[in-house]
């Protein structure tokens, strides 16, 4: 029988965290992130980590698993989340996976293995040998005359997808189009409900998001991003690539000020949000629930449970 999971969706700072806390303490259910930088140490502020207040004595997992030096893959992700979720199971609780990184949740949720391939092993030095000596077009060509679908699919300028598509055939001899369609036809991993957060009015989120990240700078995230530079995190490292914390790097140069940098950050959260709800947008089994100008948790709590009632989950 295939275990039931709520999935609490949406753009940055819709309420994904309380809204999750809150079914979680009606439904004796517990939390599982799926936050690509949540599961970072060291990375609570900029990340928007639930504090302990904030998760009011319900379980979380998946925060704070990994050292900031690490690069984290979807696939490494359900490699650890698929144990945690189904022991809530087992338990006898309710697994509420919360998060705003599509790829990793529907990777979770749906059960679809990732193709093989060494990232980083012979084949892929090669290729980025050939692309750094003969740039994109050889090696799109090559990807064409195997796999005509992920050439078309992917622009030009989709460098690590197309290294990795041609790293996947030259590996396994199987395309990487092959070996996604052979895995959609698997059944879902879990039978997932899927509460959707969103603002009616864009204007609102991106007030909202603004007003974020200025708490975000007055509960010291410059703090945070230097700590993390300090104890050795490399510049290049995936957490420091993440939104909030690469913003605020110029700073610590001094090529940059704060006020630039927190605008900065203010810029590329709300394109961020604007991807999240692209992606979100693509699947029809969200249940939606729509923000006015505030966030109204009572109401949001009342509607989950009549959609997780008719659901059956509960």
């Amino acid at each position: 029988m295939v275990g039931k999971v709520v999935c609490v969706v949406g753009p940055t700072a819709c309420g994904k965290t309380t809204l999750g806390v809150l079914l979680a303490k009606r439904f004796s259910g517990e939390v599982v992130s799926a936050d690509s930088m949540q599961i970072y140490r060291g990375m609570t502020i900029g990340t928007a980590a639930p504090t302990a207040a904030e998760m009011d004595g319900v379980p979380h997992h998946m925060i704070a698993v990994a050292d900031p030096a690490e690069s984290w893959s979807a696939a490494r992700y359900v490699q650890r989340a698929v144990p945690v979720v189904d022991g809530i199971l087992e338990r006898g609780r309710l697994p509420i996976l919360v998060g705003g990184t599509g790829l990793w949740l529907d990777a979770l949720v749906q059960g679809r293995t990732f193709a093989p391939g060494k990232s980083g092993g012979a084949v892929r030095r090669e290729l980025q040998s050939r692309l750094a000596s003969e740039g994109i077009g050889p090696l799109l060509a090559e990807l064409a005359a195997v796999d005509p679908e992920s050439a078309a699919r992917l622009a030009a300028g989709d460098e690590k997808r197309i290294l990795r598509a041609l790293e996947v055939y030259r590996e396994t001899g199987e395309t990487i189009t092959a070996h996604n369609a052979r895995t959609a036809a698997l059944p879902p991993r879990y039978d997932a409900v899927w509460i959707g957060l969103r603002f009616r009015d864009r204007a609102d989120m991106r007030t909202l998001i603004d007003r974020r990240v200025d708490q975000m700078m007055a509960s010291g995230l410059l703090d945070e991003v230097r700590a993390l530079a300090a104890a050795g995190v490399p510049r290049e490292a995936t957490a420091l690539q993440a939104i909030g914390y690469k913003e605020l790097l110029p700073v610590l140069d001094g090529t940059a000020t704060v006020q630039e940098a927190a605008e900065e950050v203010k810029l590329r959260t709300r394109q961020y949000a604007k991807r999240q709800l692209t992606w979100l947008r693509r699947s029809g089994a969200v249940h939606w629930i729509e923000w006015e100008k505030e966030r109204d948790f009572p109401m949001a709590l009342q509607i989950s449970t009549e959609i997780l009632s008719a659901a059956g989950v509960c």
